[in-house]
């Protein structure tokens, strides 16, 4: 055991805190056996292949710091046994109230149970009009996965990010695939707030069994923004015994919130520890080319012309969330409607000068310097120096990349605020760190995070 914590610790140094909170803090020790493997558990082969395939550097990377060379990563799948639901605290309740659902989807129940109800789901929201991307490419993956074998090993689904980033969108996409795969499965989408106030409404009308017995019925559930459950005690517990009650019977959870489970506060310790059973997926902020897939495909639902130029040039401006590239959007389409034009550089930069001002004063290039500097514990005058030392030539590489990436600013100008260096420089240190993105788990890892900072 103690060689896994060593192991935990070690991984810290080479992957990204979200990725070691959602992937690596999930798996539990089995055993290990000295130069020759080291066997962990997951709760589902989801999470099993994608450290497998996705932290065999790092891995290998800890391994070697501990003596460990050739040892030989193992990883099985332990589901959580129903057997465990009976041990749970206070779950008599939950048990009780059971309604003869007995899942998967589909099953046949009480007569009630096949009454009409409003699903809440959005038919606009699909997996068609959902724009993949290497931000949300595995939470994308994750979703199908869960829409073709709901109640399975993902159970729950966590989909978490910042706000306006397409977790809602991706949620009610998987429960529209679902209904569509079986139109008689019960799927009902709803936010946080509304079981809240449902709850208090039942518990004043003295209807909450009945309530109780209209969620139980239910073969999948959507919950967005769990994060809100923090706001009453009462909402809690009742979430609870209907987790227990839909886990048990393997009905299908999904949920979204705006940071990791394990991060929610005023949450309950039980509540949190459920939401990490099944996957856990992070949405992040979309990249450049994401982005102009996104406006691509929003201006095609508006059949709106938006040429390469114009799209690429309002991805460039407009950063961070998904609301945001909409918004841009449609203040272009208004901006080109009223002067009846079509929609070209010089009408966007017109129509969009203000967010484009906030953007340049923000990201600018001495801001990208200073926050990489202080990431990789460096000086501005280190990361500027004529210094070759990899300890700061990869740093200051990155930085040159973010630049590329982030402003407006030629290659001979990026050149010149890194100390007078020439063009050739900074195309080949962009060209480097697009390399090691794709190689390397740790230069991925400091990309993620330092995109995250720019667009926080």
């Amino acid at each position: 055991m103690q060689f896994w914590l060593d192991i935990q610790q070690s991984l810290q140094d080479f992957i990204s805190e979200d990725e070691f909170l959602t992937w690596i803090k999930p798996l539990n020790f089995v055993e290990f056996k000295e130069s020759e493997y080291l066997l962990l558990s997951a709760h589902n082969s989801v999470i099993r292949d994608h450290v497998l395939e996705e932290f065999k550097r790092p891995f290998a990377r800890a391994f070697e710091e501990l003596d460990q060379v050739n040892l030989n990563l193992k990883i099985r799948v332990e589901q959580v046994q129903k057997e465990e639901m009976n041990l749970f605290e206070d779950s008599s309740d939950s048990v009780s109230s059971k309604t003869g659902v007995q899942s998967p989807l589909g099953s046949q129940a009480k007569d009630w149970k096949h009454s009409e109800f409003t699903s809440n789901l959005d038919s606009k929201y699909s997996f068609d009009n959902f724009v993949e991307g290497s931000s949300n490419q595995f939470a994308y993956a994750a979703a199908q996965q869960v829409a073709e074998f709901p109640g399975t090993g993902s159970n729950p689904l966590v989909i978490y990010g910042s706000v306006g980033l397409g977790k809602t969108h991706l949620m009610l996409a998987t429960g529209n695939e679902i209904k569509r795969r079986n139109p008689k499965a019960r799927v009902l989408y709803m936010s946080t707030h509304s079981f809240r106030s449902q709850i208090v409404n039942a518990i004043r009308h003295k209807k909450i069994d009945d309530l109780k017995q209209f969620y139980n019925s239910m073969d999948v559930l959507l919950v967005d923004d769990i994060q809100f459950l923090s706001t009453g005690s009462k909402t809690q517990e009742e979430f609870f015994h209907l987790f227990n009650h839909l886990f048990e019977n393997k009905s299908q959870i999904i949920l979204t919130c705006d940071r990791f489970p394990k991060k929610l506060v005023n949450i309950e310790d039980r509540l949190v520890s459920r939401f990490s059973w099944g996957l856990t997926v992070y949405v992040e902020p979309p990249e450049l080319e994401t982005r102009v897939a996104i406006l691509k495909q929003k201006a095609l639902d508006y059949q709106f012309k938006l040429t390469d130029d114009v799209a690429f040039f309002i991805a460039k401006h407009i950063m961070g969330h998904v609301r945001d590239l909409e918004g841009a959007l449609t203040t272009v389409r208004a901006h080109a409607n009223f002067m009846g034009l079509e929609a070209t550089v010089p009408l966007v930069r017109e129509a969009l000068r203000e967010q484009i001002v906030v953007h340049a004063s923000i990201l600018n290039i001495d801001n990208i310097q200073k926050m990489v500097a202080d990431y990789y514990d460096l000086t501005l005058s280190d990361l500027l120096s004529k210094s070759r030392a990899r300890s700061i030539a990869r740093p200051r590489q990155m930085a040159m990349a973010l630049a590329k990436e982030f402003t407006q600013m030629s290659l001979p100008d990026i050149g010149r605020a890194f100390g007078g260096r020439d063009h050739t420089t900074v195309m080949h240190a962009c060209k480097k760190i697009n390399e090691l993105k794709q190689e390397d788990a740790n230069t991925q890892g400091d990309w993620k995070n330092l995109v995250r900072r720019l667009q926080s």
